[in-house]
């Protein structure tokens, strides 16, 4: 999707110089209490159907999303969408919060053609066959769904500094990780954006390819069911914490390509922080809180995890065995995600113990996101699913919220005071951070990983390797 369409602004990487790159705004502005927004619409861009990009387009792009996108919610705060002129648009809110980081984000904030969106508001289905509505650097020659994408150069394209090196970009799609690699070891590709982790390190002694790892979005925690005994005693719970084996998840699940969690908010994401403790394996400090607690003979516990994510599969058999060492029994569950987390929602008093999630932000907050979504209290759990609740808790991340949009740093403080309180309450075991994995070949440039986009491969400016 990015780059076939571009969003407002583009999110920058961690350690970048700048936080945000202009898109289709080439300026943008916030009033002091973060409530009104105003971005610039750059001058003579066009989608690759030939409408203009303008104010009124970005209004209908906006409207569309807050109306009917899968992640329509990232635009909640939005009031009003005004155009008082064909370059400028601004943003009214009901209430402060980090448009910047809306406007950037990989779900549900790309700009499309206003004739492709009236179309497609008739028509579900319009874009299944693959239409192309966007402004970047590629527009779509061919698709044939499950099989192959082929790309080619947009020739308008506004931003000629970032024009594509390669004008023809063909795409071949296959769901399984072993035949990319394949494919690519073959040379029958010249790139493959996945691969099976435990066959990196094969590929990394291989001296036709470098191997380079990232930030990446994606995070493992394990959810405790504090809804009902015994789960609902924190005391239990940093048991449980002091018990879990993260060195040997990292190593078995993530190959090595991780790092302990610092809280729910992942490496290089707003609002993570370094400074949020962690708990190591005390199996001694286990048993005596357990003991402490009233379980000196031990529980028994169902954990559910989801059978197609491969890491997860690699890992809980470690959490099952370092447990039984402190006379915890674990009864594992693997099913599809989607049947593990309707049985997860259905009903808390009678749902598994420990819910394994692998989980990631809808855009770059991890506060609104991560934080929030996973650990607010509500009434009807949906990624809550360790169903806890804390006043203390919720009165943090909502002011915290507030203040995103006009003082980061202030909201970053009130994050990590609730990630403070995560840890000492613990709700869940924070596993570890994953590393985004990139197998390059030594005859291509490819630029860095960019943790904000995580489903993309900026194909423009890949090059050959000088």
């Amino acid at each position: 999707m990015g780059n076939i369409y571009e969003p407002l602004l583009w999110k920058n990487p961690e350690g970048s110089a700048e936080e945000f790159k202009p898109a289709i705004a080439e300026s943008w502005s916030s009033s002091e209490d973060g409530k009104a927004w105003t971005f610039k619409i750059r001058s003579g861009a066009t989608f690759h159907d030939g409408e203009p990009v303008d104010a009124a387009a970005v209004k209908a792009s906006i409207d569309a999303a807050r109306e009917r996108a899968a992640a329509s919610f990232i635009w909640a705060p939005v009031e009003s969408v005004e155009t008082p002129d064909d370059t400028t648009v601004a943003i009214n809110l009901k209430y402060a919060a980090p448009m910047d980081l809306v406007a950037s984000s990989t779900y549900g904030a790309w700009i499309v053609s206003p004739k492709a969106l009236a179309a497609s508001a008739k028509d579900e289905k319009y874009f299944d066959a693959g239409i192309d509505a966007g402004s970047g650097p590629y527009t779509v020659d061919s698709y044939k769904p499950g099989s192959e994408i082929v790309l080619k150069k947009f020739e308008a394209y506004w931003n000629k500094e970032a024009s594509p090196h390669f004008d023809v970009v063909d795409i071949s799609i296959t769901p399984d990780a072993v035949t990319a690699q394949q494919m690519l070891t073959a040379g029958e590709v010249d790139y493959a954006t996945s691969i099976p982790l435990e066959n990196v390190k094969t590929l990394a002694d291989d001296p036709k390819f470098t191997v380079k790892d990232f930030n990446s979005p994606f995070n493992f925690l394990a959810m405790f069911n504090t809804s009902r005994a015994p789960l609902n005693d924190p005391e239990v719970r940093r048991a449980l914490s002091y018990a879990i084996p993260y060195k040997e998840i990292i190593d078995i699940g993530g190959q090595g390509y991780g790092t302990q969690s610092h809280g729910p908010a992942p490496s290089g994401i707003f609002p993570y922080s370094q400074d949020v403790p962690q708990y190591s394996q005390d199996l001694d400090k286990a048993k005596q809180l357990l003991a402490a607690a009233g379980h000196p003979d031990g529980l028994k516990l169902k954990l559910t995890y989801a059978s197609e994510n491969p890491a997860e599969a690699r890992f809980v058999p470690l959490i099952k065995d370092a447990f039984a060492k402190i006379g915890v029994e674990v009864d594992v569950k693997a099913e599809l995600f989607n049947q593990q987390w309707d049985a997860a929602k259905a009903d808390p008093t009678t749902a598994q113990d420990i819910f394994v999630l692998h989980y990631w932000p809808t855009y770059s907050d991890a506060g609104s996101d991560n934080l929030t979504s996973l650990f607010r209290s509500s009434e009807k759990p949906s990624f809550n699913l360790s169903y806890w609740k804390s006043p203390e808790y919720d009165k943090l991340v909502d002011k915290a919220a507030t203040l995103t949009g006009t003082d980061r740093a202030a909201a970053q403080d009130l994050y990590k005071e609730a990630m403070d309180l995560l840890y000492r309450e613990a709700p869940a075991a924070f596993l570890y951070d994953a590393r985004a994995v990139s197998v390059v070949p030594v005859g291509l440039n490819v630029p860095q990983f960019n943790e904000n986009y995580p489903f993309t491969v900026f194909f423009a400016p890949i090059k050959p390797a000088a």
